[in-house]
C-alpha cells in the first residue's frame, strides 16, 4: 500500500482477540461523508495515477487509476445535471461490473442523488416494476437493454444513457465529453445514496434505501473477515454481482474505499476454470465467493501459483468438507458472513483471531449487537428464534421506499427484525435455523416466490401458481413451481419456464414446473407454500 492508504482510517485498527476488538471499538461517522468522496475523490487527491479497478472487457485489459476514475464521474455528473437530474433524483444503473458502473455510482452521489443498481439479467417485467416504483429519472445502461424498456410505461424517466452510441440514447462517450462537474455536492452521512431492492420475498420488491454511512457500516466484518484488510499486496474480486449488495458492498466499494485494486469481469454464466485462471493471472489475493462458485471451483481444475490470501463467503451455510478442502489445498480458511440488504455484514467469522465452528455464520461483528429474540424478548442460548440487530447502526438501512408500515414492522423497539431463524450458543456463535419466510435460496441467490407467482398467474394457461424452493445438491435450492391450469394446457413446462425467463430473468425461472389439481389453502384462502415444501413428494409422483 502507498502512503494513501492514510485516506480512510480502519474501523478495526488491528486484529486481536474477538472480545477485545468488541469491548474498544467505536463507530466515528462523520455528520458529513460522501461515497464518491471516500471511494474515488480523496484517492484521486492524494494518489492520482495509483490503480482502481482492473477491468476486463471483450476487447482486452484496462486499468483506471482514481485519476481516470475521478474525471469521468465528474464529467458524467456534469452531463446529468445539464439534464435535469437534480439532488434525490434516482439514477438506474443497468450494468454488469465493469468501469461505467462505478463511474455511474460515483457520478450519482456527486449530484446527491440516489443510485439505483439493476441486475442486467432482469427482464422488462422486473425493470418496469423497479423503475416505475423507485421513480428513475435517468438510466445508465448497454444498448442492448434497450429491448426490454420498449413499451414501458416509465414516466418519470427523462434521460438514458447507453454505453454505445444508440437510437434516442445519450453515448456515454458523448456524456464525458461534457465539461466536469464545478464542485460535488455535499452530503450528511445521513443523506439517501444507494437504493436496492430485495428480492420480494413477502410480496412485492421493496425498495430498501440506504444513507452515505452504511459504507462505512460495513467495514467492520470486511476487515475482520479478510483478516486485517487491507495488507500490502491485496487484490479483490467476487463473481458476484454489483448490482446486489454482496458484490457491491461486500467487495467493491471496500476495496476502493481502503485503496486496494479492484478487479472487474463479471461472467455470462460462471466459469469455475476462468475464474482460477482470472484469480492466478491477476495475483488476486482476497475474494468474496458465494457457497455455489466455492463448490464448482472446488471440482475444477486450478492453476499453479495462486497466492490468496482471504476469502469471505456468505448467503447459504458451508459445510465442513468445503472448509477443510480450502485449508488443505489453498491454505486458507474461509471466513463466513451474514447479513441482508436491509442490514448487512452483522455476524462474521475470522479465523485469525476465533475458533471456527462449521455450520456457524460466526459471531456479532464489532459495532453490532445481535440477539436471538422471541415475543416476549432475548431467549437464552441454544433456544431457536429469530436474530436481530440492535438499532441504530451505520448499516442499517433508512427506510422502505414509499412503505413506512412495512418499515415500522421491520424496525421496532430498538431492533431491526431479519426474518431469519437462528440459534446461538454460549459462545455467542449463531447458526442459521431456518426462514420465517418464503425466500428461497438458490445458486447464492434470495428469490422471493411473490414475484415469480405473479409472472406465471398472467399466464392465460395458468389458473393459480405457487412457487417453492426445493433441495437441490448443487443450487442449495432449486426455484420450484407448482400450478393449476385448464385440463387441456398441462405439457407446458417449457413454455412457462421460458415465460419467467423472458420476463423476469433466468435466475428467477423455475427449473421445475408441476401441475396439481388444486393448491393446498388455509381456511382464509392463502396458500400453503410449507405445505408444499414439506410434503411435496406426497402431492406429486413422477
Amino acid at each position: 500500500m502507498t502512503e494513501a492508504s492514510r485516506a480512510n482510517p480502519r474501523t478495526i485498527q488491528t486484529l486481536q482477540s474477538w472480545d477485545a476488538m468488541r469491548e474498544a471499538f467505536v463507530w466515528n461517522v462523520p455528520d458529513m461523508f460522501n461515497i464518491a468522496e471516500a471511494c474515488c475523490d480523496r484517492w484521486a487527491a492524494l494518489a492520482p495515477d495509483q490503480i482502481a479497478l482492473i477491468e476486463h472487457t471483450p476487447q482486452g485489459r484496462v486499468e483506471w487509476s482514481y485519476r481516470a476514475l475521478k474525471d469521468a464521474s465528474d464529467r458524467l455528473a456534469g452531463a446529468l445535471r445539464a439534464r435535469g437530474f437534480k439532488r434525490g433524483d434516482r439514477l438506474g444503473i443497468l450494468l454488469p461490473q465493469c468501469a461505467a458502473t462505478l463511474i455511474a455510482h460515483f457520478a450519482t452521489h456527486k449530484l446527491g442523488g440516489i443510485s439505483l443498481p439493476l441486475f442486467t439479467l432482469f427482464g422488462p417485467d422486473a425493470l418496469a416494476y423497479r423503475l416505475r416504483d423507485s421513480g428513475a429519472a435517468a438510466l445508465i445502461t448497454h444498448p442492448a437493454e434497450l429491448e426490454k424498456l420498449a413499451g414501458l410505461d416509465l414516466p418519470a424517466l427523462h434521460t438514458i444513457i447507453t454505453t454505445e452510441p444508440a437510437p434516442g440514447a445519450l453515448s456515454l462517450d458523448d456524456a464525458l465529453e461534457h465539461a466536469p462537474l464545478p464542485s460535488p455536492v455535499q452530503t450528511s452521512a445521513e443523506d439517501p445514496a444507494v437504493m436496492i431492492y430485495t428480492s420480494g420475498t413477502t410480496g412485492a420488491p421493496k425498495g430498501v434505501l440506504h444513507a452515505h454511512r452504511f459504507l462505512i457500516g460495513h467495514m467492520p466484518s470486511v476487515e475482520c473477515h479478510h483478516e486485517g484488510f487491507p495488507q500490502a499486496g491485496d487484490k479483490g474480486w467476487t463473481p458476484a454481482d454489483w448490482a446486489w449488495i454482496g458484490g457491491l458492498m461486500d467487495m467493491a466499494l471496500p476495496c476502493l474505499y481502503h485503496g486496494v485494486p479492484l478487479v472487474a469481469l463479471r461472467m455470462a454464466k460462471f466459469d469455475a476454470e476462468r475464474a482460477w485462471t482470472l484469480i492466478a493471472d491477476e495475483g488476486i489475493r482476497n475474494l468474496f465467493l458465494p457457497p455455489t462458485a466455492l463448490k464448482l471451483m472446488r471440482a475444477a481444475p486450478r492453476p499453479t501459483g495462486l497466492n490468496i490470501r482471504t476469502i469471505g463467503s456468505g448467503g447459504e451455510a458451508l459445510g465442513p468438507d468445503l472448509l477443510e478442502w480450502s485449508k488443505r489445498e489453498l491454505g486458507v480458511a474461509i471466513n463466513e458472513f451474514y447479513g441482508q440488504t436491509e442490514c448487512n455484514l452483522v455476524l462474521a467469522s475470522c479465523a485469525g483471531t476465533m475458533p471456527q465452528k462449521p455450520g456457524s455464520m460466526g459471531r456479532a461483528v464489532p459495532g453490532f449487537d445481535v440477539s436471538i429474540r422471541g415475543p416476549e424478548g432475548a431467549l437464552p442460548s441454544g433456544t431457536v428464534g429469530e436474530i436481530c440487530v440492535r438499532t441504530p447502526n451505520p448499516c442499517q438501512f433508512l427506510n422502505y421506499w414509499n412503505l413506512p408500515e412495512k418499515t415500522a414492522q421491520k424496525v421496532r423497539d430498538g431492533w431491526l427484525y431479519t426474518g431469519d431463524l437462528g440459534v446461538m450458543d454460549d459462545d455467542g456463535y449463531v447458526t442459521f435455523a431456518a426462514r420465517d419466510d418464503d425466500v428461497i435460496t438458490s445458486s447464492g441467490y434470495r428469490i422471493g416466490p411473490s414475484e415469480i407467482e405473479t409472472c406465471l398467474s398472467a399466464h392465460p394457461d395458468v389458473t393459480m401458481a405457487a412457487v417453492v424452493g426445493l433441495p437441490d445438491p448443487a443450487r442449495t435450492e432449486a426455484v420450484t413451481a407448482f400450478i393449476t391450469c385448464p385440463t387441456d394446457a398441462r405439457d407446458i413446462e417449457a413454455t412457462l419456464i421460458a415465460h419467467v425467463k423472458s420476463r423476469l430473468s433466468p435466475h428467477l425461472a423455475p427449473r421445475r414446473v408441476i401441475v396439481l389439481d388444486a393448491l393446498p389453502m388455509t381456511a382464509t384462502g392463502k396458500i400453503q407454500r410449507r405445505v408444499l415444501r414439506d410434503h411435496y413428494d406426497t402431492l406429486y409422483t413422477d
